[in-house]
């Protein structure tokens, strides 16, 4: 996405287009209508990075158009990045372009904010990183305010945190989370929080539990615990499950248990056809789930289809896709046993085609799935 691409007083008639051109492929699946929740027009990306250009003594950060991919795009402002992104820009770029031994080599940068003010900065260098580099990356660190990571090959060097605190509002109640560097986390965070909370409202409380499939840091598991006796979620990365715990913990939850597990293994792991060690110490709990609702938010290459069809044995399906196309694929298989009771539009991606869509599923009952 380009400052090119920012148009705002399209925006209406752009996410209006994009629902339009994929809407009426829901409606033939027997969609109901669908809630939309808009983005902020400006200032809602919390991470970006550019690349680093170096010509003579100059410094700038650039992007590059897919058309041209020689020609480099001098970022002066970028208007879709979250406000401390944008007032950090100009600042940043002339710290680096004065300090020889935090620009020497230096690629990439990549920064991470959050709606609570916190903010991260990578810098992605071609060379090792050494005690000066770290003394003025210290100094940078200091002087804006903002926490400084250096990552090199086979290196990375953390000054103080490589991870930003944010606090998102979901239906009035307040939920932390700790979002590391090189975890996934979602990209528009307003967007975010509507998400969320649709997504909380489509499940009424219930004695059963939860089965939540690529959990990452714990963003959906969190908020949807409160609906749940007891929630087991899974997710591969080891990052985003360190995470994860830590969350737990910053919010008080005491009903969740992870495992570090593809999707894939999950389902290798329900339907017995393998076991893993990693799930060694829920060996004995395994059983006693009550398992009612999954809960899915896969890439964009959709669910597998082992995990399809482990997700339709569930009563309940709440499915985030952030790929309508593999979706819709997955949803006309689903539509065999489930009835669409929901669902949800989020434009998580303004200015783009891209859409985040949700999608509640309940089982039907016998008579009619038979049919």
């Amino acid at each position: 996405m380009l400052p090119k691409d920012y148009s705002p007083e399209l925006y209406p008639s752009l996410l209006k287009a994009k629902i339009d051109e994929i809407w009426p492929a829901f409606e033939a699946l027997g969609a109901p209508t669908p809630d939309i929740f808009p983005s902020p027009i400006h200032s809602f990306r919390m991470r970006a990075e550019f690349r680093v250009w170096h010509e003579g003594d100059a410094l700038d950060f650039v992007m590059f158009d897919p058309t041209e991919p020689k020609k480099p795009i001098v970022i002066e402002d970028f208007p879709f990045a979250s406000e401390p992104i944008r007032q950090l820009l100009a600042p940043l770029r002339a710290a680096l372009q004065i300090d020889h031994k935090l620009r020497y080599r230096l690629f990439q940068i990549e920064l991470l904010s959050t709606l609570s003010g916190d903010l991260l900065i990578t810098l992605i260098y071609h060379r090792r990183l050494d005690d000066s580099w770290e003394q003025a990356a210290l100094s940078l660190s200091n002087n804006l305010g903002i926490k400084v990571v250096g990552r090199s090959k086979g290196q990375k060097v953390i000054l103080s945190e490589d991870w930003v605190n944010e606090t998102l509002y979901v239906n009035a109640e307040c939920y932390h989370f700790k979002q590391p560097e090189q975890a996934f986390t979602q990209p528009n965070a307003s967007v975010n929080q509507a998400m969320l909370s649709w997504a909380v409202k489509q499940i009424p409380a219930s004695d059963t539990d939860l089965l939540e499939l690529y959990c990452g840091i714990g963003n959906f598991t969190i908020p949807l615990s409160a609906n749940y006796r007891r929630v087991l979620a899974t997710e591969v990365s080891k990052v985003a499950t360190r995470a994860a715990v830590d969350n737990l913990d910053l919010n008080g939850v005491t009903n969740v248990a992870f495992a570090r597990l593809s999707a894939e293994e999950m389902t290798q792991a329900l339907t017995g056809t393998r076991a893993f060690r990693r799930l060694a110490s829920l060996e004995h709990a395994l059983p006693t789930y009550d398992f009612d609702t999954i809960f899915v938010d896969p890439p964009r290459a959709g669910l597998d289809r082992a995990t399809l069809e482990l997700t339709k044995g569930f009563k309940n399906i709440l499915y985030i896709s952030c790929n309508p196309l593999t979706l819709l694929d997955n949803m006309a298989d689903i539509c065999g046993t489930h009835t669409i009771t929901s669902v949800g539009f989020f434009d998580q991606f303004p200015y783009t085609k891209h859409l985040e869509c949700g999608v509640y599923f309940t089982q039907r009952k016998d008579n009619e799935a038979a049919k």
